[in-house]
């Protein structure tokens, strides 16, 4: 079972030229898994909160396509912010953490790469039975 200690923010290879950045992502290449799903969240309100959740055994690399956002991870023990505004920086986040983002800024666009496919049964959205799974699982 992974930790907040685990999860960490990756320097993403940025190509400059004079006419702007480009930024490219191959799947276990510099990044450590193939991606299976790819999504992003935008127009999220100010003020509002998502994620809640964690998953079993769902990796993945999170980006600030634009603007700024923060995620809170939590394994149950420790909680560990990591505030996202660089799109040449992802967060790897590993399965078995619980997770929230919040203070969006305008316009921003959170780019997720996911390791799995969309599975209702790999999420686990209630806190309490997050815990529970947390205390019956031995840490890796």
């Amino acid at each position: 079972m992974y930790k907040v200690e685990d999860c960490k923010i990756v320097n993403l290879p940025k190509i400059h030229n004079d006419a702007g950045n480009i930024t490219v992502l191959e799947n276990n290449k510099n990044i450590p898994f193939d991606i299976k799903r790819i999504y992003y969240l935008y127009d999220v309100p100010m003020g509002a909160d998502r994620g809640g959740h964690g998953h079993y055994a769902l990796q993945q690399y999170v980006v600030a396509a634009s603007g700024s956002f923060t995620f809170v991870l939590d394994d149950g023990v420790n909680k560990r912010e990591f505030f996202l505004n660089d799109p040449s920086k992802a967060l790897h986040i590993q399965p078995g953490i619980w997770r929230e983002i919040k203070g969006f800024s305008s316009g921003s666009i959170c780019f997720v790469l996911a390791s799995q496919k969309y599975n209702e049964s790999d999420y686990i959205r209630d806190y309490v039975e997050y815990l529970k799974y947390k205390n019956d699982t031995p840490i890796i």
